[in-house]
């Protein structure tokens, strides 16, 4: 079993993307493969989950326009 890994971001931290971010079919109401976040657009972690398959961590941002998008460690970074 591979253990789950530590996550390197914490929960309420502010994060920017690092890179646009679509819709991958996690919102109904929005066309799949709409931008959902642009590059360098900033957040609030709201949650802090595991892929279980992988056992990475998967953060819950909340973006503007109220938008909360799981995202990859890869895809956010340290809000300056």
């Amino acid at each position: 079993m591979i253990e789950p890994r530590t996550p390197r971001y914490d929960w309420g931290q502010r994060v920017r993307a690092c890179q646009d971010l679509y819709n991958d079919g996690s919102y109904p109401e929005v066309a799949e493969d709409a931008l959902l976040v642009n590059t360098g657009d900033t957040g609030e972690i709201v949650n802090v989950g595991t892929h279980v398959e992988s056992n990475t961590p998967v953060y819950m941002v909340e973006f503007p326009a109220n938008r909360v998008v799981g995202c990859l460690e890869e895809e956010i970074a340290p809000a300056e």
